[in-house]
């Protein structure tokens, strides 16, 4: 279905109805150079990522086929529809590293619910993945989601992948730990998202930058070569 191309770049066309949500619809053939000089090869059943804010926009736009929803213990989860029951999965934990009195790290189970969660994606409709701010566990979840789909692919392409398309991404480091070692990948997963990590948000950096407040709507492509 899909053919190689020798074009560096991206190729991409705008859908103006999914612009006001700030999505981006892929042409079916898109190629950008990935870490090791493979080209990726983009899917039009991408995984969409957003914050609370723009999930029933994009849910009207995209019609996603699953729903994963990171948020709080005591935060409510967004109401899509009954036409989700079965096909929406809630976790509940902070984006936060270390467990405190007061605030939930996610667990070993969390990390098992989300990778059955979207092993069951048929990708017949893209996934959307969210959490609050759209930053921290939902890139997270994202990136997690792409290196379980694609057991094969260089974690560190997936990453470079991540970071291009949300250069505001914080993925939650404790969430990426876990699921590298539910998946058995020996710390290259960890290891790809520190590498790709933006020098002024790495912990030896001297220029800490503000935080963000909210991320943009993105989409990561659900199949690597």
């Amino acid at each position: 279905m899909f053919r190689r191309s020798p074009a560096p770049d991206v190729h991409r066309r705008v859908s103006a109805g999914l612009a006001r949500h700030g999505l981006w619809l892929y042409a079916l053939e898109a190629y950008e150079p990935g870490a090791d000089g493979r080209h990726l090869v983009w899917s039009m059943m991408t995984i969409l990522v957003c914050p609370l804010s723009k999930v029933r926009g994009i849910v009207a736009a995209r019609a996603p086929e699953r729903i994963v929803s990171l948020l709080d213990p005591d935060f409510p989860s967004p109401y899509v529809g009954l036409e989700y029951a079965g096909r929406h999965l809630r976790l509940s934990f902070h984006d936060v590293e270390v467990a405190t009195w007061d605030e939930e790290i996610p667990t070993a189970q969390d990390i098992r619910e989300l990778l059955a969660f979207v092993g069951e994606w048929s990708r017949a409709a893209p996934l959307l993945i969210h959490c609050r701010a759209g930053v921290g566990r939902s890139t997270a979840a994202a990136f997690v989601t792409a290196c379980a789909l694609n057991p094969r692919a260089d974690e560190k392409t997936i990453a470079v992948a991540l970071r291009r398309r949300a250069p505001f991404a914080r993925p939650n480091e404790m969430l990426v730990r876990r699921a590298d070692a539910a998946l058995v990948r020996e710390g290259r997963m960890s290891a790809a998202i520190e590498e790709t990590r933006p020098i002024a948000l790495r912990a030896d950096s001297s220029d800490i930058p503000l935080p963000r407040s909210e991320g943009t709507p993105f989409e990561l492509p659900s199949t690597f070569a």
